[in-house]
């Protein structure tokens, strides 16, 4: 399939419209063009492991890939993140906590916890730091007596506080989901404000932090995106349909 030689500097959710899975797969491989062969392989094999987990898995109207694709393109092009292992683990970052029985090569059905497992293989495949960034941004299990977006909360600014570069992951997450809210139908629309709205501040905080290793124009950057999801997830929540 051919692509307009403008792809390189198209939105990503403007790619995901126009030319879906296979368009952002071409982004995904002109942006990589950057590193070097050994580091190219491994990004490589780590957006097949994640085709491979999450090929059955969809987020509404789209692959699930999809979303992996844009927080990875998204650490690259927009954050210049040039660390390979922080790529990695962008593109794995819900493997664990989607498909740890899976990752880890057990039985789905045995009832067992998976995750340390799966952790694990991921540590032995790419190594401790991507295992322990994509631990950072995994939820743990959460107390069923307890309101679940309050753990998830506290659990994000908890895990977040010890790990500079999991933030940068998870606020590149936390962008695709919040400004590409707009892109999203049905009753997720609303879910996505109510869940998200109320970590707008802490992720302004956490990315101003001396030790978040982004430049200043990067930063301001994700501020500005910030406040955009904050602005979007209030139009959604202030005037309901």
């Amino acid at each position: 399939m051919e692509f307009p030689a403008y792809l390189a500097t198209m939105p990503m959710h403007a790619i995901t419209e126009i030319h879906g899975e296979p368009g952002l797969l071409a982004r995904f491989r002109l942006e990589i063009e950057a590193f070097d062969e050994a580091a190219r392989d491994r990004l490589t094999e780590a957006l097949d492991l994640a085709a491979d987990l999450h090929r059955d898995d969809r987020r509404v109207r789209e692959p699930y890939l999809n979303h992996l694709l844009r927080v990875a393109i998204r650490l690259m092009h927009h954050y210049q993140v040039r660390d390979v292992d922080v790529i990695v683990a962008g593109l794995l970052h819900d493997a664990v906590e989607d498909h740890p029985a899976e990752l880890a090569g057990l039985d789905p059905g045995s009832g067992a916890d998976a995750t340390p497992a799966a952790l694990a293989a991921l540590s032995d495949r790419f190594g401790a730091r991507v295992a322990r960034l994509v631990a950072a941004v995994t939820n743990p299990a959460y107390d069923p007596g307890r309101d679940r977006d309050e753990q998830y909360r506290e659990h994000v600014a908890a895990s977040l506080e010890r790990e500079p570069w999991a933030r940068v992951i998870k606020v590149s997450d936390f962008t695709d989901n919040g400004v590409g809210v707009i892109h999203t139908v049905g009753p997720k629309v609303a879910r996505a404000a109510t869940k998200y709205r109320p970590l707008v501040p802490v992720f302004r905080d956490l990315v101003a932090r001396p030790d978040t290793p982004l430049s200043p124009p990067v930063k301001q950057h994700i501020l500005a995106q910030l406040d955009l999801a904050e602005e979007r997830f209030s139009a959604i929540l202030d005037h309901p349909t």
